[in-house]
């Protein structure tokens, strides 16, 4: 969702998010998303192509961290565009030669948030942007797991942990 907002501030004139899941749909749109993808792996493919006249997207955010979703981020992206992902990918393979031949660039690392919080903040004070939209399900520290258990069964977009 953050990768939405994100290149909405910086000025994407299409926004294509991937999710089956209603709430996510609605806040991905709110957050500046042109177009919604319920498909996965190959079919999902084939959509982005489709709605790109058949190059498939410039820059992609991989944000899940598994083999399928890395791959899907992959092939979603033309020749010569990127693929950054988020966080550490656990249990991913790469296919060097698919790779090289894709032309994709992917880039991947810690954030720098300290060259970013600022701006941000400004933003966020400003009312320009609204991030924490993403928590839609508020427990206290002692239920974390319960936290993780509703993001993974897709009740919950994000939860926030309070002491």
């Amino acid at each position: 969702m953050h990768a939405v907002l994100a290149a909405k501030q910086l000025g994407a004139e299409r926004i294509i998010a991937m999710s089956r899941h209603a709430d996510r749909q609605r806040l991905a749109v709110e957050y500046g998303a042109t177009d919604v993808v319920t498909e996965r792996g190959d079919e999902g493919v084939a959509r982005v192509k489709e709605l790109t006249g058949g190059y498939g997207a410039h820059s992609v955010v991989e944000a899940v961290g598994t083999q399928e979703s890395m791959m899907q981020a992959i092939r979603s992206t033309r020749p010569g565009g990127h693929v950054g992902y988020v966080g550490v990918a656990h249990g991913v393979e790469l296919p060097g030669m698919e790779l090289f031949f894709s032309g994709v660039h992917l880039h991947g690392g810690p954030a720098p948030v300290r060259r970013f919080l600022p701006d941000l903040i400004d933003l966020i004070w400003r009312g320009e942007i609204d991030p924490g939209r993403v928590f839609d399900l508020t427990l206290p520290l002692d239920e974390a797991a319960q936290g993780y258990a509703a993001m993974d069964e897709r009740r919950a977009i994000k939860a926030l942990v309070r002491p």
